[in-house]
This record gives C-alpha cells, sequence and structure tokens, in this order.
C-alpha cells in the first residue's frame, strides 16, 4: 500500500515583506501551511500574500493561532483563563478565514502556536476552548496536535476531526511530550538526523526520544518550523528522501 505523508511548516511569521522570500522557498516543500494570524507574528499584509502563495501552489492552508504574545513570539506561557484563549482563538480564525477568502482560498485546519499548543497538550480546558472557537467559525475545520494528548482527546468529545503530527526538528521526552527548549539539544538542526529519524516515523511508525527509548506514534503530518535556520535545508533532502523512498507527499486535509 502506497504511504502517503503531510509535511507542514509555520509560515507568515515575518511582517510586511521581511521572511517572504523564506517562505516562497518553504511553499515550494511542504504541502500545508501553518500560517500565522498576527498575535505571535504577522500582520494582514504578510497573512494574505501567505495565503495567496500557499493558495497558488495547491498548498492546504491552516490557521496558526497563538497567545497574544509578539514580545515572547508566543512561547511564554501566559496563564490565561480559557475562556480568555477561546476569545483570542476565535477572533485570530476569523482574521485567517476573512484573508483566506478575500484570496478565493480556504482555511482547513488549524494548529495552535508555541505556548499555546502545549498548553492544549496537557490542558484539557485550554483544549476544549480552542475546539469551541473552531465549533463556532467552522465546523469541518481539522485541528492539528500532538497524538494521545489533551487537544486529541477534546477534540474527539467535541467531534473535531483531528490529525496526529510529530515534529521533524524538535527532541521528545519519553512521555512523548516536546522537549522544552530551554534544554540543550531540543531544537535538532543536523539535516541528516532529522531526515532519518522521520524516515523511520514514516516507514515504522516509531521515533527515539531523548533517552533512547522508543516512541510509538501514528502521525499523519510532520512539522518543520519555519523559523528553524535549517528548515529549507531539512524539507529539501527530506521530501527527496520521501519520495525516493515510496512515499507520497499529500495534504492531510483539503
Amino acid at each position: 500500500m502506497l504511504l502517503t505523508i503531510d509535511l507542514n511548516a509555520d509560515l507568515g511569521e515575518g511582517f510586511g515583506t521581511a521572511r517572504a522570500a523564506d517562505d516562497l522557498e518553504l511553499l515550494d516543500l511542504v504541502s500545508s501551511a501553518n500560517i500565522a494570524c498576527g498575535f505571535h507574528a504577522g500582520d494582514a499584509v504578510t497573512m494574505r500574500d501567505t495565503v495567496r502563495a500557499a493558495h497558488d501552489r495547491g498548498v492546504s492552508i491552516g490557521a496558526h493561532p497563538s497567545y497574544p504574545d509578539i514580545p515572547g513570539f508566543g512561547r511564554r506561557e501566559l496563564g490565561l483563563s480559557p475562556r480568555e484563549i477561546e476569545h483570542h482563538v476565535s477572533y485570530q480564525l476569523h482574521a485567517m478565514a476573512d484573508a483566506c477568502a478575500a484570496q478565493g482560498a480556504k482555511m482547513v485546519y488549524v494548529k495552535p502556536h508555541g505556548a499555546l499548543y502545549n498548553r492544549a497538550a496537557w490542558d484539557p480546558k485550554a483544549a476544549e476552548a480552542i475546539c469551541r472557537s473552531i465549533l463556532a467559525i467552522d465546523r469541518s475545520l481539522m485541528l492539528l496536535g500532538l497524538p494521545s494528548s489533551e487537544a486529541s482527546r477534546a477534540a474527539e468529545d467535541a467531534g473535531v476531526r483531528f490529525a496526529n503530527e510529530a515534529f521533524v526538528d524538535r527532541a521528545y521526552t519519553p512521555a512523548g511530550r516536546l522537549t522544552p527548549r530551554r534544554e540543550a539539544g531540543s531544537v535538532i538542526h543536523d539535516v541528516e538526523s532529522a531526515v532519518q529519524r522521520s524516515l523511520t516515523l514514516v516507514h515504522e511508525g516509531t521515533l527515539a526520544a531523548s533517552d533512547g527509548s522508543q516512541l510509538r506514534i501514528d502521525a499523519q503530518s510532520l512539522c518543520v518550523h519555519g523559523d528553524n535556520v535549517d528548515a529549507s535545508a531539512i524539507l529539501r533532502r527530506l521530501r527527496r528522501s520521501l519520495e525516493e523512498t515510496g512515499v507520497r507527499i499529500a495534504p492531510f486535509a483539503a
């Protein structure tokens, strides 16, 4: 049976014309784009241009909502209440939906960013708030996140379709969570290491944790962070290696 995997990256994280060239290069390599909604990065111009570029390439478009935290790039845990999370996420989803409509495109999934993503992985109330935001704007939207997390459980309970993702350029704890960025080795820059980990995951369903133990992960999508300086090199090599081993690259949601 032909294996299929999605490749996603966080994009639209500049302001105005900044990072536009990098984003265009990455959009030629991914099948899904998590586009910043202005709360950790991005602005109205960047959202519009990134949506248009993704749509022109047939790349699936996802909203990438965050805590309201431009100074911390959305990677600081702000401790917001579920009600506040719901309002902030709803605002960003409406903004992305409007940007897509203006370009004749469609938003098809949601992937929270940074600290909000991690919060939803362990906090059921935060995960439920995100699901309420999704259902309020479009019940067909999918949620992309960590497998066997509170986000996946909240999605199942709410009737939101959920897709599992794994990270190409991040280390994992033995519990299957992302190693905190403050720890050494949490971000993987070595292209060969990132690609080999990904090939093992796609073909065998396993990924090595930081202590060497093997995690079983059923992933429909692989993520490379757009702000990783080695993102384009990793994605280019990864895409070629996947295709050479008989794997089809296609969006998990369309």
